[in-house]
């Protein structure tokens, strides 16, 4: 293999960021830049040796790199996008680079859906890590596993989170299609990413675009209940198909009822149990879909099933930021109202477990839901209706709404009363003088959210 120059632009997300770690690995000079980078992508490109510079310098060009890989966060009139089409420098995107020098000689798993990628991504891979085979990945998240989103691994399985979101500026395929899976999940669709798509039919389209690739040897993993993937399904599969569900092939039997311990069987017959650090119905069905794509791997079934007891789950994804006076922060990624309903949902079983009588855990308080509608979804209104419901669960709410955004929250609509603030240094502020010892406070963002776990963390221990 020839040693290549490569600059990735928009290189601090989870997605490009892999594939500068991937394509390091493959023993290529890799640089990027990007207009802000922070962890844990930061950390990982700085322990990759991958320079990072500002996204407006375009000096990268004056070497003469190879390629240059564009990310689907830049378009048309982004200075260093102009300069290398006017240079008519060699480019491509991140997925068609991944399919070309990675994918091509690879056991794919793809993991598609609205939700759940990340997390049933994760699990695949450490199934495969737990029974030997050393997968290679690339994951939208940190598996606390492994520590890092992307991993060359060895040959054959590569495990790769499959976003429908759009290619790139010159391609606006879903990225998936470029992936061509030899087993493929399906965990959901609902209708999202309204910058890209106008109806749940347009993305609907590109599943089936996915199914299409998928080989008649190989297998599609999806829910029994799920109607929007039943209709792509109708639209024409040519790949066997194993379902999971209450009374699907892949089925389960709670143990608790916040998800945390729970058998898993196959066609009625008990395939092991599962004790784990996680919670909600949703994990313990994207763990099902884990263990049917490791089966279809190899993985023999008692091994996958004892993997997810080891699963140490994603960074984001409730992780534990830290606790002052009886206060629990935690860092969740939900940013769509079904993921905040399920993570609330999911929050609230464990903390109704930890008051059962007998329980050896400190009686808890009240559930406190913090989040930023910051996706471009959320910002166009299109969840505003369905948005309140999500946080039922939830005793008390607070929110940022930036006056940019030019929007308001239904506040009728809540059951729980709602806070809303207008800069993070009043949303602290406000979460500091109301928050009391035994509460539970759930912070979700897509983004950064301005570093309020830490700064609230921070100001309570003072």
């Amino acid at each position: 293999m020839k040693k290549q120059q490569i600059h990735i632009l928009g290189i601090a997300g989870t997605f490009m960021g892999g594939i500068a770690q991937l394509a390091k690995a493959m023993g290529h000079e890799v640089s990027g830049s990007d207009k802000a980078i922070y962890p844990p992508m930061s950390t990982q490109l700085e322990q990759a040796g991958i320079a990072v510079g500002d996204d407006q310098d375009v000096r990268f060009l004056q070497s003469g790199p190879d390629a240059v890989v564009i990310g689907n966060a830049l378009s048309r009139g982004h200075k260093a996008v102009e300069a290398t089409l006017n240079a008519q420098q060699f480019y491509t995107s991140g997925p068609q680079w991944l399919a070309e020098h990675i994918l091509k000689d690879r056991w794919v798993i793809a993991v598609a859906g609205t939700h759940g990628k990340t997390s049933t991504a994760s699990m695949v891979a450490w199934i495969l890590e737990h029974a030997g085979l050393q997968p290679g990945f690339l994951i939208g998240g940190v598996p606390e596993n492994f520590g890092v989103s992307a991993r060359l691994g060895e040959a054959p399985f590569f495990v790769v989170e499959a976003d429908e979101y759009d290619t790139a500026f010159f391609d606006k395929r879903s990225k998936f299609v470029h992936y061509h899976p030899r087993t493929c999940v399906l965990n959901n669709l609902e209708f999202d990413h309204a910058d890209i798509f106008d109806s749940v039919k347009d993305i609907q389209k590109q599943f089936h675009h996915l199914v299409r690739t998928v080989p008649g040897n190989g297998l599609i993993v999806m829910p029994n209940d799920e109607p929007n993937l039943d209709e792509v399904i109708a639209k024409g599969c040519w790949t066997p198909v194993e379902k999971q569900g209450s009374s699907a092939q892949w089925s389960y039997h709670l143990y608790e009822p916040d998800g945390s311990e729970f058998e898993v069987r196959f066609q009625g017959s008990c395939m092991g149990r599962v004790k784990w650090p996680l919670n909600g119905l949703h994990n313990v069905r994207n763990g099902l879909s884990a263990v049917a794509a490791a089966v279809h791997c190899g993985v023999p079934a008692r091994i996958a099933v004892e993997a997810l007891s080891y699963f140490k789950g994603i960074r984001r994804r409730m992780t534990l930021v830290g606790e002052a006076k009886g206060i629990a922060i935690y860092d969740d990624f939900a940013h769509h109202p079904t993921a905040i309903a399920t993570t609330l949902q999911g929050v609230k079983n464990r903390l109704q477990k930890f008051n059962r009588p007998g329980s050896d855990e400190s009686p808890s308080g009240r559930l406190v839901a913090v989040f930023e509608p910051r996706s471009n979804t959320m910002r166009m209104g299109v969840h505003a209706k369905t948005l309140p419901a999500a946080f039922d669960q939830a005793d008390a709410v607070f929110a940022f709404i930036d006056p940019a955004w030019n929007w308001q929250l239904p506040l009728d609509a809540f059951k729980a009363p709602v806070s809303v603030a207008d800069s993070y240094e009043a949303l602290l502020a406000q979460l500091t003088e109301a928050l009391q010892p035994g509460d539970t406070v759930v912070v979700m963002s897509n983004g950064g959210f301005g570093g309020i776990h830490q700064k609230l963390l921070a100001a309570l221990r003072d």
